[in-house]
């Protein structure tokens, strides 16, 4: 999707940097950064990489407007000299290589997804940008990938979280990236070339007191003539022997239906979903039926999901037997209300008939983790390698540009990551290679690799976009990847981590340029 981020869209210390910079005369100083987080999210063990069509979409088009100087020259760099400004109204990407991992993949720890060359200021100057646009979707992405493990490949899953998410059109993009089954917005879903999905508000149905609100009694018979719609309603009510329903609730379903013979999926739960709901909406179900339509299901949204949809399905059977058909068991049983992960998990471990599940807040808002852990760390400037140092050995940055390889074993699952440094040899099928705990110096194995994977592409080069995949298949690319890895990485609970690893070479040089930056404590 087309990104409305602009070059004054970034943290205030990118423009101050690059103004240091140039003092400094740091200009064109050849540099590298790399784009990765420390943890997964949601407490699982992988995530999703996701955003950088919107990434590339921005560099191509980065470039400060004579406003977006002008802004800046009177006001917060009021300070700085006129030859700044003159080079702010010329700056561009254009002079970086950007590799990436391919959008779409699983990705892990202290692997960089996207690794940043060129000169140190215009790298630098990227920081904010690529964080705000990578972090959200890769975000999404990993939770809607988690959300179509624990509903399974069966269960249609629709996003609804439009009106609660912090950027809904991003949302609600990355959401169906990620595998769901389409969305409530509509113009996310003109974007995508899919179909918007939905169905109706309470007050749709509270909004009918009577049959007296409904403006005809009429329903054009599939190519035919117009009959009396309402008729048959109540005729397949008497014949069912319902009674005591909401008559506003079955005029509801009426002008509904009439409206839209061909898309009834009615909200049960307004009044009461066993005692009003589903039986108002088998009577004008069948009535549909018999006008050539075909209704598309209910959709219950409160109160215990498992047992009102095994409930619904039993009366759609009951109702099918009595018109001698087989339809209405066909048909969606559809439930909402705050769905979350653990929910889809607790739902399937208990018996249900639930076939569609409309999740809103808790797909937009990424409950319970609204922010990935995406950093940018400077790993190389003029040809000297670069490391961050910590207390925490978690927080310490594999130094150097590398390349990366998934390394597959003989069952077709991946068994690790292995970073080399850039440019070295890859490793080579059914070769032994050591690979190595980044920080652990006894955490350590041979592996003999059934295939090897290179992880980087060249997405971004010096001004030219490589051609990069469709919205389709960086979905698909998704659904493979999850297949590639082994099922205690993706569980939900106490899942299996992930081995990253590094080569003997590149543990080596990162330890001993540990050791030559770090100070050493004198102790009297």
């Amino acid at each position: 999707m087309k990104t409305k981020v602009t070059p004054l869209t970034t943290d205030f210390y990118e423009p101050t940097m690059a103004y240091g910079y140039r003092k400094s005369r740091k200009l064109e100083a050849p540099a590298s950064f790399d784009y990765f987080f420390r943890e997964c999210p949601f407490g699982g063990e992988f995530a999703i990489f996701a955003g950088l069509a919107d990434l590339i979409d921005f560099v191509r088009d980065f470039k400060f407007s004579d406003e977006d100087v002008e802004y800046l020259r009177t006001g917060p760099l009021v300070d700085c000299d006129s030859e700044f400004f003159e080079w702010l109204r010329e700056v561009n990407f254009s002079s970086l290589k950007i590799y990436a991992i391919p959008e779409g993949s699983a990705v892990f720890p202290k692997v960089p997804p996207v690794r940043v060359d060129g000169p140190l200021v215009i790298a630098q100057l990227l920081e904010t940008y690529l964080l705000s646009l990578l972090n959200f979707p890769s975000l999404v992405t990993t939770n809607a990938a988690r959300y179509r493990l624990a509903a399974g490949n069966d269960m249609v899953l629709l996003e609804f979280g439009l009106r609660r998410a912090q950027d809904g059109m991003r949302a609600s993009h990355y959401a169906w990236i990620g595998g769901f089954d389409g969305t409530s917005n509509v113009q996310a879903a003109k974007d995508l070339g899919i179909s918007p999905r939905g169905t109706m508000a309470h007050s749709f149905v509270s909004s009918f007191s009577d049959f007296a609100d409904l403006r005809t009694r009429m329903l054009r018979v599939k190519n035919g003539e117009e009959k009396d719609f309402l008729s048959s309603v109540l005729n397949w009510r008497e014949r069912l022997g319902y009674r005591g329903t909401n008559e506003g609730e079955l005029a509801a379903f009426v002008g509904y239906a009439q409206a839209f013979p061909q898309a009834l999926l009615a909200l049960v739960d307004t009044y009461d979903t066993l005692r009003s709901g589903v039986p108002n909406f088998i009577c004008v179900a069948l009535a549909l039926r018999e006008f050539g339509y075909a209704a598309r299901g209910i959709r219950i949204d409160s109160g215990d999901l498992a047992y009102l949809s095994r409930e619904a399905k039993r009366m759609f059977g009951e109702a099918d037997a009595k018109a001698q058909i087989v339809f209405l068991t066909r048909l969606v049983i559809g439930v909402s209300n705050d769905i979350n992960e653990k929910i889809l998990w607790s739902l399937r471990e208990q018996e249900h008939a639930i076939t569609l599940m409309g999740i809103g807040t808790a797909i937009a808002t990424c409950d319970p983790q609204p922010s990935f852990g995406g950093v940018y760390k400077l790993v190389s400037v003029a040809g000297k390698s670069k490391i961050k140092l910590s207390n925490d050995a978690g927080k310490v940055t594999i130094p150097g540009r590398k390349d990366a390889y998934r390394l597959i074993g003989e069952d077709g699952k991946a068994i690790l990551d292995l970073m080399v440094e850039a440019g070295a040899p890859a490793p080579r099928v059914g070769e032994r290679v050591l690979a190595r705990h980044p920080f652990k110096e006894t955490k350590r194995a041979y592996v003999t690799p059934a295939s090897v994977m290179p992880l980087y592409e060249l997405v971004w080069d010096e001004g030219r976009a490589v051609k990069l995949p469709s919205r389709n298949e960086v979905r698909e690319r998704v659904k493979a990847q999850l297949a590639l890895m082994r099922e205690d990485h993706l569980r939900r609970v106490n899942p299996t981590p992930y081995k990253i690893s590094v080569s003997n070479e590149l543990y080596r040089y990162m330890h001993d340029l540990w050791q030559e930056e770090a100070p050493i404590a004198e102790l009297r």
